[in-house]
């Protein structure tokens, strides 16, 4: 392995990171780091000063244009789109782990959605990724001013989107638990207990599979919950597992992989459900992981 080679790939992970962010799509974000390594592949290593900078600068440019194609294809998708989700091996540390779920999660993605191809690049780069305005210029070939100004409208725009309350991995994980229960048994009470009088589900299907776009209260919810359990019966089985970096329900039907279902909650019930039933956006996790 050349030198080169290998100082790629000590970086691959952060331009694999820097991608998914700005994309929320698997796939993409592995075309976009192919074409990074093809670009490093040709460029002259002699004259970069700083070949991290150079590697997330590319990286970055190549996902904004990417997105800038994905998001026109969005405006005809069928439904709701909804994040890719990914199974990721949690970080080690505590402070890891709280920040690797909030950056990372299904729902931060999905909000990040509201924000322009730059905004989001410009967002992430500083508030996630904390790098200093002088090379967010650079990378965007915008003024440090200006570059400030959108990370300053992202905000405000982030700010338009239900709040998320702070929740510890250990509360998020005993309500999963406990609402992977009752959805298992079936027990109405059980899930009406666990969700919030105003919580919400958001579906994406694809149109290839049926989904809420929206469905909106506590006791709907609870219904459609109970409702699945009568319907398919002990075919239908739950696993609680860490997806983006949270504590998530996998949802499997006769042994298939019916959906992954994301929770937003302030700690005490539920109050969003994020369920990916798009069979293209499954198919990763239900290759990887197989339930206990």
């Amino acid at each position: 392995m050349t030198d080169s080679t290998s100082l790629f790939n000590r970086h691959r992970p952060r331009l694999q990171a820097i991608a998914y962010r700005m994309l929320g799509c698997v796939a993409d974000a592995e075309d976009i780091v192919q074409d990074t390594w093809l670009r490093w592949h040709e460029a002259d290593h002699s004259t970069l000063d700083n070949p991290e900078a150079w590697l997330v600068t590319v990286t970055t440019r190549l996902s904004i244009d990417s997105l800038r194609a994905a998001k026109a294809q969005r405006e005809n998708y069928t439904g709701v789109w909804l994040p890719e989700p990914i199974l990721m091996a949690p970080p080690s540390t505590p402070e890891e782990i709280h920040e690797f779920a909030d950056d990372v999660s299904v729902a931060f993605l999905f909000m990040l959605e509201r924000l322009s191809p730059e905004a989001r690049a410009a967002f992430l780069m500083r508030e996630v990724f904390d790098i200093d305005y002088e090379d967010i210029a650079r990378t965007l070939d915008k003024t440090e001013a200006t570059c400030r100004q959108l990370v300053r409208r992202a905000k405000q725009q982030l700010q338009q989107s239900p709040p998320r309350h702070k929740v510890s991995r250990e509360t998020h994980h005993c309500l999963m638990l406990g609402f992977a229960d009752a959805m298992q048994r079936g027990d109405f009470h059980g899930l009406y207990a666990l969700l919030n009088d105003n919580a919400e589900l958001i579906g994406d299907g694809g149109g290839k599979v049926p989904s809420f776009a929206s469905l909106v209260g506590g006791k709907r919810l609870a219904q459609l919950f109970y409702a699945g359990q009568r319907r398919y019966g002990d075919t239908l089985r739950v696993e609680v597992t860490l997806v983006n970096g949270q504590w998530t329900l996998l949802r499997y039907i006769q042994g298939a992989l019916e959906s992954v279902q994301s929770y937003e909650t302030d700690g005490q019930r539920i109050t969003r459900v994020l369920v990916q039933r798009n069979p293209d956006k499954l198919a990763r996790i239900a290759a990887s992981y197989s339930p206990n």
